[in-house]
């Protein structure tokens, strides 16, 4: 081999130990992204502002309405933290009626799009979670989760968190805040004491969920008729 052909040879190994080195390739945005913080100094535009006005006619692409809580779950930010980033501040609420209909759709929705991974009950354990070596889906009824505010699964459905992708295209934002509901109730349900039902509440309960309503007559059995 000529001398010359292993300068290159030479260079393509540097640069392959270079990137076998950098545990961040998969994601460059990590630790080598620039970015600026709000209300930080710039020194790239000229006017030294990181912040700027919209362009004039432009409007935002996350679609924050007059009611920003509605589609952002957000509150006014609190104080501004040791990163200089404000501490976030999420809607402790529903923003939109609470109603059987609600949270039926948001039961269709997490049947669909979310109970793949966090399973039926919410607790984690699915089919697809069990294949998930690196991160598994975590159970929503431990206590960290049960004490988060409404406006933070929200956030999350809709940007996304961790190795979970953002379910903005998937789900509308009345869908986003139905499913919200329907893991509160699945929560709800997995978490309150027997002992603070009432007698009828928890005579349903035991009963099952294909018992007859209360008040209404049991079908006879065949061959019989009711008097």
């Amino acid at each position: 081999m000529r001398p010359g052909a292993l300068v290159p040879l030479l260079a393509a190994g540097a640069a392959l130990a270079a990137v076998a080195c950098d545990e961040n390739i998969l994601d460059p945005m990590a630790d080598r992204q620039p970015k600026e913080n709000r209300y930080k100094e710039s020194e790239f535009f000229s006017d030294g502002l990181s912040m700027h006005a919209p362009p004039e006619g432009t409007v935002p692409r996350e679609r924050i309405t007059g009611n920003p809580v509605l589609t952002t779950a957000r509150l006014p930010d609190g104080p501004v933290q040791s990163n200089g980033e404000p501490l976030p501040r999420y809607t402790t609420t529903i923003p939109i009626p609470l109603t059987r209909k609600l949270v039926d759709l948001g039961r269709v929705r997490w049947g669909i799009t979310c109970g793949t991974c966090h399973g039926p009950a919410g607790d984690g354990d699915s089919i697809v979670g069990r294949q998930m070596a690196l991160r598994p889906p975590p159970s929503l009824l431990q206590r960290q989760y049960l004490e988060r505010p409404s406006g933070y699964f929200y956030e999350v459905i809709t940007k996304g968190f961790g190795m979970m992708a953002s379910y903005a295209d998937e789900l509308t934002i009345e869908e986003r805040w139905a499913v919200v509901a329907y893991l509160r109730a699945l929560q709800l349900a997995q978490s309150v004491p027997a002992s603070s039902l009432s007698p009828e509440e928890r005579q349903r309960v035991e009963a099952g969920p294909h018992a007859p309503p209360p008040g209404s007559k049991s079908p006879a059995p065949a061959g019989e008729e009711h008097p």
